[in-house]
């Protein structure tokens, strides 16, 4: 599977051809929902597709995936750690409210507030100067120059709106805190929200008031959650829906066979891996007392050997998926291919590592695991538990709806959990910096439940983050993802693929980071 950022194949990217079209409404369906409107409550793929299409950055990125303006029109680097950008002007947020650069200061402090999910997109960030109204300089703690990437999900919410809506803090997913802004929108986008059932479904509409171009003739969403698969299958078969993502892997033959249906399909940026608890004295969860197992390399090597990851390729993902050996794929920059091999699933390796770590009969566990975020997350936890149920390990398999895994394992409520990452920056450093980094300030680790914590990763991932010259920071990426990958810092499993279902009088862009902007959707 391999994804070109500059280009997409003409499998995803259809030509758009909306000129004319007349408005049309789009049904979609999904295994789950957005489980807030507040863009800075949750750093969740499905919310932040969903969201984007209501709320802009202050870049975006294009048709073929490309870094595009957004609410900045223009911005260079005027000193090391000086970026000057320059704002849109013209702009209204969806109450007629105009767009400044005040809305872009509040909206950074708050994605950098607690509760904020978003830290890790402006934890680089030292202060935001207004110059004027439509004109800011971003001083940053060290160089960043890729500061520009990490803006697509810097989503920028009306100061006016959140102080009038007593909203001017993020809803709070670990303590299930909500606010105004968790059911109401009121963004810059090319659509906004009408009406909101939470778990069933949301219709949002084109926004009149929109300041930029809408390719594509959809007037009216009306998003569905369907957790069934069989019954979100079926909506589109009989023409109930008219796009649905994920397609179960078990159906896509039988869409693709459809004469009125297609399926579209790419690699995802997604890798699928498993964390541990590398961090307290004892787990929270398991029959272990006064220690914790997996602070021993050996058991975290024991549990990776146990998986049979081809196993799960054919049985559970029936080939959709790309067994890895490093946390991000092929596609992004940073990929070191000549560490690319997975550790040989090797069950007596496995028991053998367990019993010189002290475990010789094994031990009990709980596996925390959603089963309506990731493609088969559910099945594949399932897979796992029986390989390491095979080594003596005996996994307590805790499967539940996003709404009550997410904020549980945020919490770090957790001993041993599966999650998925996209590097939306197509850069190593948006994995180096929230998942493989020690917890801290600034969204450092916020993202790395288990604690793995390796202080030469850490001054690498600085290092990293100031380096221009692409070769020596190519290198320092390879060191940093070769320290992790020696200490077994996570486990991971695949790179999942992309599988969205659609009636073939749907044009539509397909992004590698599973987003799904409506704006460029054509209902012929």
């Amino acid at each position: 599977m391999k994804f070109t950022p500059t280009l997409l194949s003409a499998a995803l990217v259809a030509a758009l051809g909306a000129a004319g079209a007349q408005a049309a409404t789009l049904r979609i369906a999904n295994q789950g929902d957005a489980l807030s409107l507040d863009p800075h409550s949750l750093n969740e793929s499905l919310q932040i597709s969903v969201n984007e299409n209501v709320y802009e950055s202050l870049t975006t990125r294009g048709k073929t995936y490309k870094i595009e303006p957004q609410l900045a029109t223009s911005w260079k680097q005027t000193a090391p750690t000086v970026w000057h950008f320059d704002l849109r002007k013209g702009v209204q947020f969806h109450d007629g409210t105009p767009f400044t650069a005040d809305d872009v200061i509040f909206s950074y402090e708050r994605a950098k507030s607690d509760g904020s999910d978003m830290k890790s997109y402006v934890g680089i960030i030292k202060e935001i100067k207004k110059i004027n109204d439509h004109s800011i300089d971003i001083i940053t703690n060290s160089p960043f120059p890729i500061l520009p990437e990490l803006f697509t999900h810097f989503n920028i919410m009306s100061k006016k709106w959140c102080e009038t809506n007593q909203a001017t803090r993020p809803v709070d997913r670990r303590k299930g805190i909500e606010n105004a802004a968790s059911f109401r929108a009121n963004g810059t986008g090319p659509y906004r929200v009408r009406e909101r059932q939470p778990n069933v479904r949301t219709t949002f509409v084109r926004n009149g008031n929109y300041w930029g171009k809408i390719d594509g003739n959809v007037d009216e969403v009306i998003f569905n959650v369907i957790g069934n698969d069989a019954t979100r299958v079926a909506a589109l078969v009989s023409g109930e829906i008219d796009v649905m993502e994920p397609v179960p892997v078990q159906d896509v033959e039988r869409i693709k066979a459809d004469p009125k249906l297609k399926v579209l399909q790419g690699p995802e940026l997604r890798v699928i891996f498993l964390g541990m608890d590398q961090k307290r004295d004892e787990l929270l969860f398991s029959n272990v007392k006064g220690k914790n197992p997996f602070k021993d390399k050996r058991v975290r090597q024991a549990f990776y050997q146990a998986i049979d990851i081809d196993g799960i390729k054919r049985a559970v993902m029936r080939g959709a998926s790309t067994p890895i050996a490093l946390m991000f794929p092929p596609e992004v920059n940073g990929f070191a291919p000549d560490l690319a091999k997975r550790l040989p699933f090797d069950p007596e390796a496995s028991k053998k590592l367990l019993a010189d770590a002290g475990y010789p009969q094994g031990f009990e566990v709980t596996m925390n695991c959603p089963n309506d975020r990731y493609v088969n997350d559910g099945a594949i936890c399932q897979a796992v538990a029986a390989n390491l149920a095979r080594v003596g390990v005996k996994i307590k398999l805790e499967v539940e709806t996003k709404g009550t895994y997410f904020p549980k394992i945020l919490r770090r409520d957790t001993s041993f959990y599966m999650l998925g990452w996209t590097a939306s920056t197509v850069d190593a450093h948006n994995v180096l910096y929230p998942i493989m980094s020690t917890p801290g300030d600034g969204g450092r680790g916020q993202f790395n439940l288990g604690a793995y914590s390796n202080a030469r990763v850490d001054e690498l991932t600085n290092l990293i983050a100031s380096e221009t010259d692409q070769k020596k920071r190519n290198e320092m990426i390879r060191e940093a993802v070769k320290i992790h990958q020696d200490d077994i810092g996570h486990i991971p499993l695949h790179q999942q693929a992309l599988n969205w279902g659609a009636k073939k009088n749907i044009e539509l862009v397909q992004w590698p980071d599973n987003g799904m902007v409506w704006k460029y959707i054509t209902v012929k």
